[in-house]
């Protein structure tokens, strides 16, 4: 089969598209921490391609900043937006090694059932849970839960994620009244860090903030709870806000916003 150059992505897969991504994917595994550099012609042998097809891999993988060359013109390292990727990766998995100890406080605390998510494709996905059993009520929330955009911990992820482009083509997805309804929410939550949510049918209240690292917002963490055991306008808000700040600082982050400001949900 012929080789060929990667293809502006139209938005259809065909067979070589897919090819061309296996191939970067093969390239990409030839790294490792034993092997942090390689060539055009070490990396030929060991996918048994022909080094001109390799190095016009080689060169739109510079190109597109996922390798780089090193001191020694032939050798390629990983590039910067392998790092960057890497790195948020890294904060990913770390936040959930962080957190559970100030879910658990917070769970003690308020008797409510703590949530900790992370962005997924299109929404926040379930991450962990922590729960108190001393009241007769139990709320459960299931690990790998995908969250609506409608849900509180949803709100807090829309307000401060960097990439406010792919917020809007989110919101697009939704009817105009309910749009214009959650961007005034949204707006909300940018000035007091706080989020709710109501489910009337389940008669469920939820009250959310965010958790960031160096880089921005990198996860949410939520206290879930009856409309009798956490009322939208309690305190528990303060316990919720103050784990989440210390979460950020060993993340390396801050909260963007004011202590003072945290006192109003939306």
């Amino acid at each position: 089969m012929a080789e060929r150059e990667f293809a502006v992505i139209d938005g259809s897969a065909s067979s070589g598209d897919i090819q061309a991504v296996s191939r970067v994917g093969q390239i990409l595994g030839l790294f490792s921490v034993e092997r942090p550099t390689t060539t055009v012609a070490e990396a030929a042998e060991q996918l048994g391609l022909n080094r001109s097809t390799t190095h016009r891999y080689f060169t739109s993988l510079v190109a597109a900043g996922l390798l780089e060359r090193t001191q020694e013109p032939s050798r390629f390292a990983p590039g910067g937006l392998l790092m960057q990727l890497g790195a948020a990766a890294l904060a990913r998995r770390r936040v959930l090694d962080i957190a559970p100890p100030f879910l658990r406080r917070v769970s003690q605390s308020t008797h409510l059932t703590t949530v900790i998510s992370l962005w997924g494709s299109s929404g926040p996905v379930v991450s962990r849970t922590e729960e108190d059993h001393t009241r007769a009520v139990l709320v459960t929330v299931r690990v790998g839960t995908q969250l609506t955009l409608r849900s509180a911990q949803a709100k807090v992820f829309l307000a401060f994620l960097p990439d406010q482009l792919r917020v809007e083509r989110l919101l697009a997805t939704l009817s105009e009244s309910e749009r214009d309804e959650l961007v005034t929410q949204l707006d909300e939550v940018r000035r007091t860090g706080v989020a709710t949510d109501h489910l009337a049918d389940s008669g469920m209240n939820a009250v959310a903030t965010g958790v960031f690292d160096e880089y921005g917002i990198c996860a949410t963490i939520a206290v879930v709870g009856t409309t009798r055991t956490l009322p939208l306008d309690g305190p528990y808000r303060h316990d919720l806000v103050t784990a989440a700040a210390q979460i950020s600082e060993r993340m390396g982050g801050a909260i963007p916003v004011a202590q003072s400001e945290q006192g109003t949900v939306a």
